[in-house]
């Protein structure tokens, strides 16, 4: 069997712990290191691309849109979303570790075509909530790919992604019926309702997270009324 090679390692910022990119042939995979271990392989993203896919749905023909990804990832969603759109679209990523966007520019990058390259992308250094802080109507679609499962959904925290005054922020940040996309390891009930309580109107898909079989994952797809 051919070996991983670790390529590098990163720190995620606020005692995040430290990530690791390593390749074996042409399968990448970064994982946290310790108990959590694999966060994700390059021949395992059917899901990402459907967090993309449903989340930019509507946006299919409609010229000089908005979207923000929140997390670089592989670059999959990235990419899906550059694809889901029209040509006048500006996709912004929102990435917290700086390491994870050099690695998408460097052979990582060839995974998803190198989505970074598009003049489409825009690079945000930072936590993706910080777009949220102004309130104001910015983007068509907001996909987040930030958390494993629901555990960070439903943390009692306010400054939580996804509290209830988070989610009622990101309402406010998209435009009348702009949809917010939110990947998920698993279904959590109680994450719909909450999801409600900020006023959107909430649908629920099951993904496979590798061509038709495999784990299956969650999207949860919220639009603005």
């Amino acid at each position: 069997m051919i070996p991983w090679n670790l390529l590098g390692t990163a720190t995620i910022p606020n005692n995040g712990g430290e990530l690791r990119l390593a390749q074996r042939d042409k399968e990448f995979s970064i994982a946290l290191k310790g108990v959590r271990g694999e966060l994700m392989n390059s021949r395992v993203h059917c899901s990402e691309l459907a967090l993309a896919d449903l989340g930019c749905a509507h946006l299919e023909a409609v010229p000089n849109a908005a979207v923000l990804v929140g997390g670089m990832g592989m670059g999959f969603t990235l990419a899906a979303a550059l694809n889901a759109t029209t040509a006048t679209t500006k996709v912004t990523v929102a990435e917290l570790v700086p390491d994870v966007i050099e690695w998408n520019k460097g052979p990582l990058g060839e995974c998803a075509g190198y989505p970074l390259n598009n003049p489409r992308t825009v690079v945000h250094v930072g936590d993706v909530a910080e777009f949220f802080v102004a309130q104001q109507p910015t983007f068509n679609a907001i996909l987040l790919d930030v958390d494993n499962g629901p555990e960070g959904f439903t943390h009692a925290d306010n400054n939580s992604l996804y509290s209830l005054d988070s989610l009622q922020a990101i309402r406010n940040t998209l435009h009348k019926g702009g949809v917010l996309a939110v990947w998920s390891a698993w279904h959590d009930p109680s994450f719909t309702t909450q999801i409600k309580k900020a006023k959107f109107k909430v649908d629920v898909k099951t993904v496979r997270a590798h061509k038709g079989k495999g784990s299956k994952h969650t999207i949860y797809l919220a639009v603005k009324g």
